[in-house]
């Protein structure tokens, strides 16, 4: 597969907002997993502290980004809340299907 996410800079992650930072995180971990990054979508919902990612990918990688047992999907859901938490926010990984 051929990845094809543009690499963010250190220094654009740190322009970014909060919950932008967040979606970024998420995006590239998705796409670099994924067989179709050109598939791969996150919306977010921000509500107070919590903010809310819903990531969608391509109907093959479905599988990829929930893994066995659904161990990727719960790695995922860990990245997001360590990343969170260091700037004192909540945030959910909705993986939608």
């Amino acid at each position: 597969s051929t990845l094809n996410p543009r690499i963010i800079t250190g220094a654009e992650i740190e322009e970014m907002s909060d919950p932008a930072r967040l979606k970024a995180l998420v995006e590239f971990c998705a796409r670099n997993l994924v067989d179709h990054p050109d598939l791969v979508h996150v919306d977010e919902r921000v509500t107070g502290q919590t903010a809310v990612l819903t990531l969608r990918v391509g109907p093959t990688d479905l599988g990829k980004v929930i893994g066995r047992e659904g161990k990727t999907a719960h790695a995922l859901r860990t990245l997001l809340s360590a990343a969170a938490s260091a700037e004192d926010r909540r945030a959910v990984l909705e993986i939608a299907d």
